[in-house]
């Protein structure tokens, strides 16, 4: 047998606990954390892999189907989901963008962290670990979807990263840092008021 590929059948037969572990640990983090909140970095690159933008900001979370991000300027945005609707503000242009939670979030990497139906939603499979991280890549069932794959990096049980490729081939890398789980958020956190003079599109 050639040499190469008895390595790489090697390092299979020894990766594969480590990815039924990793595969283990979303869904365990699915019934576990009913609330987090975190600090993120947020890299954007083209489909070559050249890097094309950098934000940061803070997102929080209950289950189920209430989640904010908050991004810093000068990328600053604004998207609040409040159970019923998700809310996308951008100061910028002072405008609200208003769409029901069903047609927002269902499919999309949002429903990971919102507690969705993953086995419904999604094609679940563990892969090799990479950066000292345990990965899972969720691809949505549903053709429709506005991307091809989310893949989910744990760091033992705690959440450190989403990769998120989009339906161009383009690539988000959300790096997560000062992670805490199961923490009391007020729930004005997931309400949103448009700001006076906003200009509100429902869609």
């Amino acid at each position: 047998m050639n040499r190469s590929i008895l390595m790489l059948l090697l390092g299979a037969m020894l990766a594969g606990p480590a990815w039924a572990d990793a595969l283990g640990s979303l869904r365990q983090f699915v019934q576990e954390v009913k609330s987090a909140r975190a600090v993120f970095t947020q890299t954007v690159s083209s489909p070559e892999g050249t890097r094309k933008r950098s934000s940061e900001g803070r997102f929080e979370f209950v289950r189920p189907n209430r989640f904010r991000f908050d991004y810093a300027p000068p990328m600053a945005q604004t998207i609040v989901a409040d159970g019923q609707k998700v809310w996308l503000y951008d100061p910028d242009l002072n405008q609200v963008t208003v769409r029901a939670m069903s047609e927002a979030v269902g499919a999309t990497p949002a429903a990971l962290l919102a507690g969705g139906p993953l086995d419904r939603e999604f094609t679940l499979k563990g892969l090799p670990d990479r950066d000292g991280l345990q990965w899972v890549e969720a691809v949505p069932k549903a053709r429709d979807s506005a991307f091809q794959a989310v893949r989910v990096g744990f760091r033992g049980k705690e959440l450190a990263a989403l990769e998120i490729v989009d339906g161009f081939g383009q690539v988000s890398v959300l790096s997560m840092r000062q992670f805490e789980a199961n923490v009391h958020l007020a729930p004005e956190r997931f309400r949103f008021t448009p700001p006076p003079g906003a200009d509100v599109l429902e869609q």
